[in-house]
């Protein structure tokens, strides 16, 4: 007969690995949700802007800061950031678009000037979105798209799959879902990955209140049938380009669903035709009303020689 004392040591040793692998998902979760702030040297003046602060208030009373440079009769373009950056970072892009849209430029929560103690990846943001579209609408806007980069991109996809305010969606490297993204960024782990996710999630349940998971872009892509064009590089660092081939297959039922998958890249490099083409697919898709002149290949932050959003996020 085995003694007792001798079964108990295993035991303990399993009992205690299995604790700290409980709290080493927690840390990571932690960290995942409260990540060190990217800060972005950029600032509205640095384009020739005066935006406008505006404050919105969430679902829950977290306060979203935003700029809103406003341009009457045109319909507006809400342009949602990366991760772990704000919304500095859409500058170049939103300046060379100001000439002939509203943009409003928002810090996600928990992000640059608004509040929140966490992200919440997708969870909470997408009723961030729709407060964000109610204060167009009592501005009188009422045809509105939004550009999302990254974390903002996957927002975009899976709040327009949502809300019918959305007339129109530009993505850039969304990922297609956070539990194949956590895999992939914990592949070093080897099999450990899937419980390590796995206890993400249900921290997320616990600390967040709710599944971080779901919905997916991939899931909201399915039943999107707003116009939507995908942008992603084939040579992405960050998000790697078989999730972009995922949102590709499930909006296959969509006709007004575009995509530009750039051979050359990183993460948010900006292609020389990315500003002209984000205006032309904007213009075609919410209205011409306030045509403004023409963008040339060298708009500001359209240039392939200039990092774009993403060199720095995901």
């Amino acid at each position: 007969m085995v003694p007792v004392r001798a079964l108990a040591y295993p035991a303990l040793l399993v009992a205690c690995a299995v604790g700290a692998f409980a709290v080493a998902s927690l840390l990571a979760f932690w960290i995942a949700v409260r990540p060190p702030r990217i800060a972005i040297p950029l600032a509205p003046a640095d384009y020739g802007l005066a935006p406008e602060p505006v404050s919105i208030a969430a679902d829950d009373g977290v306060i979203l800061s935003g700029w809103l440079v406003l341009r009457p009769g045109a319909p507006a373009i809400v342009f949602l950031h990366g991760y772990p950056a704000d919304k500095r970072d859409m500058l170049p892009l939103a300046a060379a678009l100001s000439p002939r849209f509203t943009t409003l430029l928002m810090d996600l929560r928990y992000f640059g000037q608004s509040g929140g103690h966490a992200t919440t990846l997708g969870l909470r943001e997408r009723r961030d979105l729709a407060r964000v579209l109610d204060f167009l609408a009592a501005r009188g806007i009422s045809r509105a798209g939004v550009f999302g980069f990254s974390l903002g991109g996957a927002v975009a996809i899976m709040t327009a799959a949502e809300d019918p305010r959305i007339r129109a969606v530009v993505a850039y490297a969304p990922f297609a879902d956070l539990e194949s993204l956590g895999h992939e960024l914990y592949f070093w782990l080897g099999p450990l990955k899937y419980p390590l996710v796995r206890l993400m999630t249900l921290w997320g349940r616990l600390f967040l209140g709710g599944d971080l998971m779901q919905p997916s872009p991939l899931g909201a892509a399915r039943a999107l049938s707003t116009p939507v064009l995908l942008v992603h590089s084939r040579e992405d660092e960050q998000i790697p380009f078989r999730h972009a081939e995922r949102l590709r297959a499930a909006l296959a039922a969509n006709a007004r669903a575009e995509f530009y998958f750039p051979e050359r890249g990183r993460h948010g490099e900006l292609p020389p035709d990315f500003t002209a083409r984000v205006a032309a697919f904007f213009a075609a898709h919410l209205g011409r009303d306030g045509r403004g002149p023409a963008l040339s290949h060298n708009t500001p932050g359209a240039s392939g020689g200039n990092p774009g959003p993403a060199d720095r996020t995901r």
